[in-house]
């Protein structure tokens, strides 16, 4: 249950909807913030968000991301309509199937769709002994493929209080800015055939198929080189084209593309090469495009950089409806129910549900400059620790981080 909240600010009273363990703590901030930053008292939009949290932290962490979103919009004069979905495990269990027909209808009438995890959880610690189509992660599969979504965007950006929290030096991760776009809806994830058989030998084995099309491609290569003139105008496109048939239709697909955007400086990059880039100079890279498998595993190598894979979003777009977003990082039963999981992540999804679904960026920039603002008084979880840091659970963090939407207001967020 949410608590109503009127705070007076500058003769306004702005009414706000928070999670109850916040209300005390933002009324101790408000005696040491002498001021109040507000846009609008009665909301004038309203959007509607599909919420699946899915399993593991998944239900842990979209709860901050929703408040803050609740938060955020209230400030700019939007109501947002939260509709909680189930998908995965949660799913199964409750339904017998990961991703149930409600699910969808929700999913497909709202405005965007907000997942949180999907995976194995303490409850069931292995999928194993489910027929494939039941498992958790096809639920999140699934839910891609009903909103046709084909890219997935996934920004490694490293905040400057948290230099020390990457197991990189300072010199290499300082000022780390760059997307990868990773293709989602084809490649070795779904081609076909795939399955298991008996070869010559009478062995056991198991084969999958990666396959392109031109289309494919094209269409994720539209994507990055659009973002890539809205930033520092280039692209480089991995693949294994030295091996592969798929990478190299890939390579003659992108450089083809490339015509196109005379403007936008094009490289290509072998992925194992590109995998030891990203370590010794990922400020080399602006606009990273790659395949679903390689961009799957080059996102979670990249993700060390920016502190762990508890900082990565991502967002899945291209699609003729509502867009996805999720955090990179799955269910992590090893720690769920224990409150040590980092928000972080799935707040900057919303963030990027804000700037990429629904085009509203002043509300996407006022949950950033929170998330800065709460860095820049020390929090911090367990797993991006630094010197001197306070270190706190997910649930404090997302009271944090209201509290600095709500009554901080640093110089950066007033320019």
């Amino acid at each position: 249950m949410s608590t109503a909240l009127q705070i007076h600010a500058s003769g306004i009273k702005l009414p706000v909807s928070l999670i109850p363990s916040t209300t005390k703590q933002i009324s101790r901030a408000s005696k040491r913030v002498g001021r109040i930053r507000c846009s609008a008292t009665t909301p004038n939009k309203k959007y509607t968000i599909a919420v699946l949290p899915g399993d593991g932290i998944g239900t842990e962490v979209t709860p901050v991301a929703v408040e803050a979103l609740r938060l955020a919009g209230s400030l700019e004069g939007i109501d947002f309509e939260f509709k909680e979905m189930l998908v995965g495990g949660a799913a199964y269990e409750a339904t017998g199937v990961p991703f149930p027909e409600e699910t969808l209808k929700a999913s497909l009438e709202s405005d965007a769709v907000y997942l949180g995890a999907v995976g194995i959880t303490k409850k069931m610690p292995s999928s194993d002994h489910l027929p494939k189509h039941l498992r958790p992660e096809v639920g999140l599969m699934r839910i891609r493929r009903a909103l046709g979504v084909y890219a997935n965007l996934r920004p490694i950006t490293v905040f400057p209080q948290l230099l020390e929290a990457s197991s990189l030096k300072r010199s290499v991760t300082e000022e780390v800015d760059f997307m990868i776009i990773r293709e989602l809806a084809g490649g070795l994830y779904y081609g076909k055939p795939r399955g298991f058989g008996i070869n010559e030998k009478g062995e056991e084995t198991g084969f999958c198929t990666e396959i392109y099309s031109s289309s494919e491609v094209d269409r994720v290569a539209r994507i990055a080189f659009d973002m890539a003139m809205e930033r520092r105008g280039k692209v480089c496109s991995v693949d294994k084209a030295t091996i592969l048939e798929s990478s190299r239709l890939w390579r003659k697909r992108v450089t083809i593309m490339s015509e196109e955007y005379p403007e936008v400086d094009l490289s290509h990059m072998l992925v194992d090469t590109s995998g030891m880039e990203l370590i010794r100079y990922p400020k080399q890279f602006d606009v990273l495009l790659t395949t679903n498998v390689f961009g799957d595993i080059l996102s979670d190598v990249s993700a060390m950089i920016t502190g762990g894979i508890g900082m990565l979003p991502s967002a899945c777009i291209g699609g003729p409806g509502p867009q996805l977003f999720e955090p990179v990082h799955g269910s992590a039963p090893d720690i769920e129910g224990e409150d040590v999981a980092n928000p972080l992540a799935a707040v900057l999804t919303a963030v990027m549900l804000l700037r990429y679904g629904l085009k509203e960026e002043a509300v996407a920039k006022r949950i950033e400059n929170a998330i800065f603002d709460t860095l820049n008084e020390g929090f911090r979880t367990r797993d991006i620790s630094t010197p001197g840091a306070k270190i706190v659970g997910c649930k404090k963090m997302g009271e944090e981080i209201l509290k600095s939407l709500y009554v901080r207001v640093p110089s950066y967020q007033l320019n």
